[in-house]
C-alpha cells in the first residue's frame, strides 16, 4: 500500500515537472521568436495559463522586460527618425542661403565693371545671408548641447521684469516699422526669480521673434508679466494666423515645421521653440501654448517667484 502511494506521488511530481519543462520550453521558444522580430516593434507578450506561482512571477518579470525593450526601441526609432528629418531640414535651410552667397560672389568675381551701388547691394546680401547661415549653425549646435546636457547654465537671482523690459525694447524699432500695435503690461517694481538671465533673455527673444515672424498679419503683439499663486507668468501674444490643433502638441519638437512655415518669407530655423523649451526647463520653468487658428497665439513662460526680501538679500 505504501509503495502504491509513493508511486502515485512520484507520478504526480513527474507530470508536474514535465508540465513545467514544457512551459519553460514554450517560454524559451517565444523569446527566441520575439528576439528575431524585435526590429519590428512588436508588442507581443508571453501568455501562459499556469497554477505555479513562481512560474507566474517569472512570466510577469519577463513581460515587464519586454515592455521596457519595446519602449526603448520605440524611442530609438522616433529619435532616429527625428534626427534624419532634422538633418534634412538643416541641410535644406543651409543650402538656400549658401546658394545665394555663391551666386552673388560669382557675379562679383566675373563682372568687375558693376556700378558701385549694385556691388554694394550684393555685398550686403552676402553679409546678411552669411549671418543667417551662422545663426542656424549655432542654433543647431546649441540644441545638440542642450539635449546632451552639455550646456552650462548657472542660476542666480534675476529681476524678470528688467529682462522683459530690455527684450521688448530691442524689438521696438522693428515693431514700429511694421506698424504693429504693442500692448506692454509689465509691473513697475522688480520681480525676482531664480534663473539665468542670458537663458531667459534668449527664451523671450525666440518667442518675440516668433510672434513677429508668424503673427505680423494681426498687427498686434502683447507682452505681459503677472504674478499668480507664487509663480510669474510671462506671456507673448499675437493675433496672427494662429496654430492648428494638430500642430500644437508638436510645436516644440526640434525641426518641426507647420505646412506654411517653409515659406521663404517667414521661414525660421525650425529650432527656436525647441531651444526655448529646453532653456526654460533648464532654469526650472515651463513653457506652454494656447492658440485658436485664425485668431491668436499665446506662449506662456512660467517660473517660480522669489519673495522680495529673500531675493534682495541674495542679490547682494
Amino acid at each position: 500500500m505504501a509503495a502504491l502511494v509513493l508511486l502515485l506521488l512520484y507520478a504526480r511530481e513527474y507530470r508536474k515537472n514535465r508540465l513545467i519543462r514544457n512551459h519553460l520550453k514554450y517560454i524559451n521558444n517565444r523569446l527566441g521568436e520575439l528576439a528575431i522580430t524585435s526590429n519590428n516593434l512588436t508588442q507581443e507578450r508571453l501568455l501562459l495559463m499556469t497554477s505555479d506561482s513562481e512560474l507566474r512571477e517569472l512570466l510577469q518579470g519577463i513581460n515587464v522586460i519586454l515592455d521596457c525593450v519595446y519602449q526603448s526601441t520605440s524611442n530609438y526609432v522616433k529619435t532616429e527618425s527625428a534626427m534624419r528629418k532634422m538633418l534634412s531640414n538643416v541641410s535644406h535651410d543651409l543650402k538656400t542661403p549658401l546658394t545665394v552667397i555663391m551666386g552673388y560672389a560669382e557675379v562679383l568675381l566675373r563682372k568687375t565693371d558693376l556700378p558701385s551701388e549694385e556691388r554694394q547691394r550684393m555685398l550686403e546680401q552676402i553679409f546678411n545671408k552669411s549671418v543667417e547661415v551662422n545663426e542656424r549653425i549655432l542654433a543647431f549646435f546649441d540644441l545638440s548641447k542642450l539635449e546632451a546636457d552639455d550646456y552650462d547654465i548657472p542660476l542666480s537671482v534675476v529681476d524678470a521684469c528688467e529682462v522683459c523690459q530690455h527684450r521688448i525694447l530691442s524689438y521696438f524699432d522693428l515693431l514700429a516699422e511694421r506698424g504693429i500695435e504693442v500692448d506692454i503690461r509689465l509691473p513697475d517694481e522688480p520681480v525676482w526669480v531664480y534663473a539665468n538671465e542670458e537663458a531667459l533673455s534668449r527664451v523671450l527673444d525666440n518667442l518675440l521673434s516668433n510672434a513677429v515672424r508668424y503673427g505680423a498679419d494681426g498687427k498686434y503683439l502683447g507682452f505681459s508679466l503677472v504674478s499668480v499663486g507664487g509663480d510669474i507668468r510671462i506671456e507673448v501674444t499675437d493675433r496672427g494666423r494662429g496654430i492648428a490643433k494638430m500642430d500644437q502638441n508638436r510645436i516644440f519638437e526640434r525641426m518641426y515645421t507647420m505646412d506654411d512655415s517653409r515659406n521663404r518669407n517667414i521661414q525660421g530655423s525650425g529650432l527656436g521653440l525647441a531651444i526655448a523649451k529646453k532653456l526654460t526647463e533648464q532654469i526650472g520653468g515651463r513653457i506652454s501654448l494656447e492658440s485658436i487658428q485664425g485668431s491668436y497665439t499665446c506662449f506662456t513662460v512660467t517660473l517660480a517667484e522669489l519673495q522680495y526680501r529673500n531675493a534682495s538679500y541674495l542679490k547682494k
